[in-house]
Protein backbone atom coordinates (compact mmCIF):
# COMPACT_ATOMS: atom_id res chain seq x y z
CA UNK A 1 0.00 0.00 0.00
CA UNK A 2 1.12 3.55 -0.82
CA UNK A 3 -0.16 7.06 0.51
CA UNK A 4 0.44 9.58 -0.39
CA UNK A 5 0.76 12.51 2.51
CA UNK A 6 -0.58 16.13 2.57
CA UNK A 7 1.31 18.89 2.94
CA UNK A 8 2.81 19.66 6.51
CA UNK A 9 4.66 22.10 8.64
CA UNK A 10 8.23 21.94 8.94
CA UNK A 11 10.14 24.34 10.71
CA UNK A 12 7.34 26.36 11.38
CA UNK A 13 6.35 27.10 7.69
CA UNK A 14 3.74 25.06 5.40
CA UNK A 15 5.53 22.76 2.93
CA UNK A 16 4.14 20.58 0.17
CA UNK A 17 4.75 16.86 1.17
CA UNK A 18 7.08 14.87 -1.59
CA UNK A 19 6.95 11.77 0.43
CA UNK A 20 4.57 8.65 0.18
CA UNK A 21 4.19 6.20 2.83
CA UNK A 22 4.90 2.74 1.92
CA UNK A 23 3.68 -0.07 4.36
CA UNK A 24 5.01 -2.90 5.00
CA UNK A 25 3.35 -5.04 3.33
CA UNK A 26 4.25 -3.67 0.00
CA UNK A 27 5.69 -5.59 -2.97
CA UNK A 28 7.11 -2.66 -4.90
CA UNK A 29 8.16 0.57 -4.14
CA UNK A 30 6.70 3.76 -6.18
CA UNK A 31 9.25 6.07 -7.81
CA UNK A 32 10.04 9.28 -5.95
CA UNK A 33 10.51 10.13 -2.20
CA UNK A 34 9.51 7.39 -0.09
CA UNK A 35 8.84 6.38 3.58
CA UNK A 36 8.86 3.02 4.65
CA UNK A 37 7.60 1.08 7.62
CA UNK A 38 10.92 -0.02 10.26
CA UNK A 39 10.28 -3.61 9.28
CA UNK A 40 10.31 -2.77 6.22
CA UNK A 41 13.42 -1.14 6.17
CA UNK A 42 15.19 -3.52 8.46
CA UNK A 43 14.44 -5.88 5.64
CA UNK A 44 15.30 -3.96 2.79
CA UNK A 45 18.26 -1.89 3.63
CA UNK A 46 20.45 -3.22 1.14
CA UNK A 47 17.72 -2.74 -1.74
CA UNK A 48 16.77 0.60 -0.41
CA UNK A 49 19.89 2.07 -1.25
CA UNK A 50 19.26 2.05 -4.69
CA UNK A 51 16.30 3.33 -4.62
CA UNK A 52 16.22 6.41 -6.98
CA UNK A 53 14.59 8.95 -4.71
CA UNK A 54 14.95 9.86 -1.00
CA UNK A 55 14.33 7.29 1.40
CA UNK A 56 12.84 7.74 5.30
CA UNK A 57 11.39 5.78 7.76
CA UNK A 58 8.31 6.04 9.98
CA UNK A 59 8.73 4.06 13.33
CA UNK A 60 5.77 3.05 14.75
CA UNK A 61 5.67 3.76 18.93
CA UNK A 62 5.78 0.54 20.29
CA UNK A 63 9.23 0.29 18.64
CA UNK A 64 12.21 0.65 20.28
CA UNK A 65 14.71 3.26 18.40
CA UNK A 66 17.79 1.26 20.15
CA UNK A 67 17.56 -1.68 18.05
CA UNK A 68 17.96 0.31 14.47
CA UNK A 69 19.01 4.14 15.43
CA UNK A 70 22.30 3.08 13.86
CA UNK A 71 21.03 2.35 10.84
CA UNK A 72 19.18 4.92 9.92
CA UNK A 73 21.61 7.93 11.28
CA UNK A 74 22.03 9.30 7.33
CA UNK A 75 18.22 8.94 6.18
CA UNK A 76 16.73 12.65 6.01
CA UNK A 77 13.38 11.87 7.45
CA UNK A 78 12.48 10.06 10.63
CA UNK A 79 8.49 10.22 10.95
CA UNK A 80 6.67 9.03 14.29
CA UNK A 81 3.78 7.74 14.60
CA UNK A 82 1.49 8.70 17.11
CA UNK A 83 -1.43 6.05 17.88
CA UNK A 84 -3.54 8.54 20.04
CA UNK A 85 -2.71 11.70 20.68
CA UNK A 86 -2.15 10.37 24.80
CA UNK A 87 0.63 7.71 23.63
CA UNK A 88 3.37 9.97 24.79
CA UNK A 89 6.53 7.51 23.49
CA UNK A 90 6.66 9.25 21.12
CA UNK A 91 7.85 12.41 22.33
CA UNK A 92 10.69 9.97 23.95
CA UNK A 93 12.16 8.46 20.70
CA UNK A 94 12.58 12.10 19.25
CA UNK A 95 14.10 13.32 22.39
CA UNK A 96 16.50 10.07 22.41
CA UNK A 97 16.96 10.65 18.57
CA UNK A 98 18.48 14.03 18.97
CA UNK A 99 19.80 13.43 22.32
CA UNK A 100 21.29 9.94 22.29
CA UNK A 101 22.03 9.46 18.79
CA UNK A 102 22.93 12.86 17.36
CA UNK A 103 19.89 12.36 14.58
CA UNK A 104 20.28 15.73 12.63
CA UNK A 105 17.73 15.06 9.85
CA UNK A 106 14.21 15.83 9.89
CA UNK A 107 11.79 14.55 12.13
CA UNK A 108 7.95 14.33 11.74
CA UNK A 109 5.42 13.62 13.76
CA UNK A 110 2.60 11.60 11.70
CA UNK A 111 -0.80 10.48 12.50
CA UNK A 112 -2.69 10.94 16.13
CA UNK A 113 -1.50 14.18 17.65
CA UNK A 114 -3.19 17.46 17.77
CA UNK A 115 -2.63 21.11 17.67
CA UNK A 116 -1.98 21.57 21.43
CA UNK A 117 0.74 18.92 21.58
CA UNK A 118 3.14 21.07 18.53
CA UNK A 119 5.11 23.49 21.52
CA UNK A 120 6.01 20.51 23.56
CA UNK A 121 6.63 17.94 20.67
CA UNK A 122 9.17 20.51 19.40
CA UNK A 123 11.00 20.91 22.80
CA UNK A 124 11.46 17.53 22.21
CA UNK A 125 13.19 17.30 19.09
CA UNK A 126 10.28 17.32 16.66
CA UNK A 127 10.53 20.01 13.66
CA UNK A 128 7.75 18.85 11.39
CA UNK A 129 4.29 18.16 11.40
CA UNK A 130 2.17 15.73 9.41
CA UNK A 131 -1.27 16.19 10.55
CA UNK A 132 -4.10 13.74 9.92
CA UNK A 133 -6.82 15.21 9.17
CA UNK A 134 -6.90 18.69 7.39
CA UNK A 135 -6.36 21.97 9.86
CA UNK A 136 -4.97 25.35 9.01
CA UNK A 137 -2.08 24.50 8.40
CA UNK A 138 -1.06 28.57 9.06
CA UNK A 139 -3.06 28.62 12.21
CA UNK A 140 -1.26 25.38 13.78
CA UNK A 141 2.41 27.41 12.79
CA UNK A 142 1.15 29.82 15.42
CA UNK A 143 1.24 27.23 18.30
CA UNK A 144 5.26 27.42 18.24
CA UNK A 145 4.31 30.89 20.07
CA UNK A 146 2.03 29.42 22.66
CA UNK A 147 4.78 29.97 25.50
CA UNK A 148 7.31 33.04 25.70
CA UNK A 149 9.56 30.64 27.74
CA UNK A 150 10.11 27.19 29.43
CA UNK A 151 11.61 26.05 32.81
CA UNK A 152 12.53 22.78 31.84
CA UNK A 153 15.66 21.57 29.81
CA UNK A 154 14.62 20.27 26.54
CA UNK A 155 16.18 19.43 23.04
CA UNK A 156 15.45 23.07 22.31
CA UNK A 157 16.74 24.94 24.76
CA UNK A 158 19.69 22.75 26.73
CA UNK A 159 19.85 25.45 29.79
CA UNK A 160 17.10 25.80 32.60
CA UNK A 161 15.77 29.16 33.36
CA UNK A 162 17.29 29.96 36.08
CA UNK A 163 20.75 30.18 34.53
CA UNK A 164 19.58 31.69 31.40
CA UNK A 165 18.05 34.65 33.22
CA UNK A 166 20.71 36.19 35.24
Amino acid sequence: MHQQLKAYLKDGQVIDNSYQLVSADSETLPVGDILVSADYWKANQQQLTEHSGNVGVWIDSHEEIEDFAGSIAAVPVIAINFPKFVDGRAFSTARLLCERYGYIGEIRAIGNFIRDQLFMMQRCGFNAFQFESEIDLAAASKSFNDFSDSYQVAVDQPEPLFKRHR
